[in-house]
Parts: structure tokens; sequence; C-alpha cells
């Protein structure tokens, strides 16, 4: 396979922004000639190795930062979009999508937020109770996706907030857990706390300073809520200057992101970054005992493996999701070159759907996409039950890897052949470029099909 240039001239800008540098500055520091940076920094040369070696040297770059983020999510996104049918010229080829997700981030991002637009519209036509007959059926974008996107597009690590949990983390002396941390600082700010058979999972009344948790919750769980009402009460100003940033278009996507951040805050004040990644490493990520460590559930170690990218300080770059039995993805982080599709569900090989039929296992995978990327895929089943006999109990499965350069740092590696075979899975059929895949349910919008009435196969058409 021949070796990919990098194009990474928003990434170098950005770079040099942040240090405060002219161009001619930075060409010096990179010993390289101002024409020369000119170019890279408008992606007409590629990043060559010598400039990647100065970046590390002289600024103690880690250099991860120009190959994964925000220019290979923008690329599977505009791929996933462009493949939708209302497109009828061919698809731009990957490498014209890298250049437009490298020189121009924003237009590729206004794009998204266009076809986001049209299948919103598109699916309120198709339902008569929102297209006919009421007042309120006016289109507006969906908050949902939009605080989705945010912590997608900023690789699902917010360093501010990460290192505010972090700093309270710290606060926990003396023997005492982060749990009793949270509950002394409860009693100082005088809020009592409650642990009842009949309250939800969470409930403050500012008025009284009163927050009621449900006693019938798990332990993590309970963890996890008292350490979001701490966010809220300790960190409201780093909250709303970060959403102040962020510049959402709606009060209900704010307030939506407003519970994303709390619990951004309560994962990281739960597993502070550095003596998580440390234990991570010691027992080589492996989920339960992690999980017995720090008093937390498995899904909880999963996503937080998944957040740290600390610069600097980073851990292996991990992709994690999680899906309902109905295939639909209800959460998605990735730090590798591993993207999920914006709609719809999971590629059905993947192991993450096989979870459901082995409860309580670890199930491993090693998996290929179809740009030649392989992984060695983990995944379990997760229920949520109610606490109350025929109450609902709510049934996931999580997804959790990394590619497979990173697996023998990984326990669950251990007894696999990593040089055997890898099973093909993909990302969205509609974008899938396999030609032969038997579960493939629509064709891929990039190939021509042959359709023969007298042969049938697997499928009823071949992709030429």
């Amino acid at each position: 396979m021949a070796t990919q240039k990098l194009y990474a001239g928003v990434k170098l800008r950005e770079i040099r922004g942040r240090l405060g540098l002219t161009q001619k500055a930075f060409a010096d520091k990179l010993s390289v000639s101002l024409p020369y940076l000119n170019q890279m920094e408008n992606n007409h040369r590629p990043v060559s190795a010598a400039v990647v070696l100065a970046l590390a040297q002289e600024f103690g770059l880690d250099v991860t930062e120009l190959t994964v983020g925000e220019s290979e999510r923008l690329v599977t996104d505009m791929r996933e979009a462009l493949a939708d049918p209302v497109f009828t010229t061919p698809t731009p080829a990957v490498a014209d999508l890298r250049l437009a997700a490298s020189n121009a981030p924003a237009l590729a991002r206004a794009f998204l937020d266009l076809h986001r637009a049209y299948r919103q519209t598109h699916e309120r036509l198709a339902s008569l109770d929102e297209a006919l007959g009421r007042e309120d059926a006016s289109l507006r974008p969906s908050a949902w996706e939009e605080v989705r996107d945010f912590f997608h597009y900023c690789d699902n690590y917010l360093d501010a907030m990460d290192r505010a949990a972090e700093h309270f983390a710290a606060s926990a002396i003396n023997g005492k857990t982060v749990e009793s941390a949270a509950q002394d600082l409860l009693r100082r700010s005088g809020i009592s706390l409650h642990y009842s058979d009949k309250a939800p999972l969470r409930h403050y009344d500012p008025h009284a300073r009163r927050l009621d948790i449900s006693a019938r919750a798990s332990g993590p769980s309970q963890r996890f809520q008292l350490l979001h009402q701490v966010a809220l009460l300790t960190q409201n100003d780093l909250l709303e200057a970060t959403l102040d940033l962020a510049r959402f278009s709606t009060p209900e996507a704010r307030d939506i992101a407003k519970i994303g951040l709390a619990n951004y805050f309560a994962g990281a004040a739960l597993l502070p970054y550095r003596a998580f990644l440390a234990a991570a490493q010691e027992v080589r990520h492996d989920l339960e005992r992690l999980a017995d460590i720090f008093g937390a559930s498995i899904e909880q170690v999963g996503h937080r493996l998944s957040t740290l990218q600390r610069p600097g300080a980073k851990g292996i770059p991990f992709f994690f999701v999680r899906v309902d039995q109905a295939g639909t993805i209800t959460k998605r982080h990735s730090s590798t070159r591993l993207q999920f599709a914006r709609f719809g569900g999971a590629c059905p090989l993947w192991n993450v759907h096989r979870a459901f039929e082995a409860p309580g296992q670890f199930l491993r995978q090693l998996a290929e996409t179809p740009d030649g990327v392989r992984y060695l895929c983990l995944a379990r089943d997760v229920s949520k039950p109610a606490g109350a006999f025929l109450a609902p109990v709510r049934r996931y499965a999580i997804g959790l890897g990394c590619e497979v350069q990173h697996a023998a740092q990984m326990v669950y590696a251990d007894g696999l052949d990593l040089k055997g075979r890898f099973e093909p899975i993909g990302i969205s059929c509609r974008i899938c470029e396999r030609t032969n895949c038997h579960q493939r349910s629509v064709p891929p919008l990039e190939g021509r099909l042959r359709i023969n009435p007298n042969a049938r196969d697997i499928l009823p058409y071949e992709i030429a």
C-alpha cells in the first residue's frame, strides 16, 4: 500500500497561531524557507518528515495532532452525506474530499450542516403529522445532533474541563475518596444529600438545597450523578464559558451541551487523567480491573479510555461506541481513523452486535476496514436494571477498539494471532467499497451495478 502524503496546512497554521509566531519566525524554527512554509500551510506541498521531526524536537509537539482529528472525521462524514441518493452526480474522489477538509474545513462543515437540514426537512415532510395542519411544524435544527457533533469534532477531549476535574479529584486526600470529597463539598455548601428508593436518578432542589439520588441505582451511577451535580454547582463559570465559545444555534442545544459538559466533568473526576492513564497502562487496559480500582462501571471505563488525548500525555487512541438492540448508535467517540456513520446503524459484521448473544462476556475481533487499517475490537453487553420487579431494563452493547499496532499493550490481545485473518467490516453500506459483502443491505452509491435477471447469488446484483 502506498504511503499517504500528509497535508496538514490548517493544523500548521493553527499551531503557529497558538505559538504566536510569524510565518518567517516559524519557518526559521523549522529550518525551511518562507515560500516552502507558505506552500505547506496552503496544502500546495505535503508536510515533510523533516518538518514533522522539527515540530517534535523544537516545540515538543505530539505529531499525532497532524494526522488524527477533524480532517478525517470531515472526510468520513462528507462521504456518507454524498452517498445520499439526492446527489445524482458521481461522488468526488476521496483525495478531493481530503483536500476540501484540509483546505476549507469551515466550508466542509457548512456542507454537512446543509445536508443535515435537508434530511430533517425530508423526514418532516415524510410524516403527515409534522407536515400537515400544524402551525409549529417549521424546520428546526436537531439540538441533539448539534451537541453530538460538538463533542465529535473536539476529539471528545476538553482540556480545561478535564484539568478542573483532575484538580477536584486531587482534593480527595488523606484516604478520602472522590465520592467523600464531593459529599464534604455539599455539606460545606449547606446542601443535604439523600439516597431514596423513590427518587429519580438525580434531583436537586435549589430552594430547599437538597440533592436526592436514587438508592436503587448502582454504586458507579450514584457516584457519577453526585459528581455531575458538583460540576453544576462548582464549575458553572467554566461550563458557561465553554458554551459561549461553542455558539450553539438554539437554547435547547446549549442546555443539552451543558448536561454533556457536566457529564464530562463527572467522568473525568471519577477517573482522573494521570492516575487513570497510569493504572490503565499498568493493568494493560483490563476494563474489569480498572472498574474495580476506581469504583466505576465497565461503560464508564471504556468511555474514559477514548478521551485520553491530552497533548503531551496521550494514551492509546481508542474508539468507543454504544449501540442499542436495534443497532442504532447512541454514543460514538473516536480517536482513531475509524469513524462511525452519522445516520443509521453500524456495520452488521462488527462484533458489537453479537454482544447481546453472549451476556457478561467480552468478545474479541480482529477487523479490517476498507481502507486497509486493522483493529482489535472488543464488545460487551451492558444492562441497566431499574431496581424493581417488572421495571424496564435498558440493554446496550459497547464497543472499544484500537489499531492493531497498539494491541500488545492490551490484555485482550493475549492469545490472538495478530498476523492471522482479519474480518472485513465497514462503516455504512452506502459508502462501503466492498463488492462481496454477504450482509450488504443497500448498494454503494460509488459503484455501478450489473444486474443479470437469469442469475442470482447472495445479492441480486453485482457491483462493478
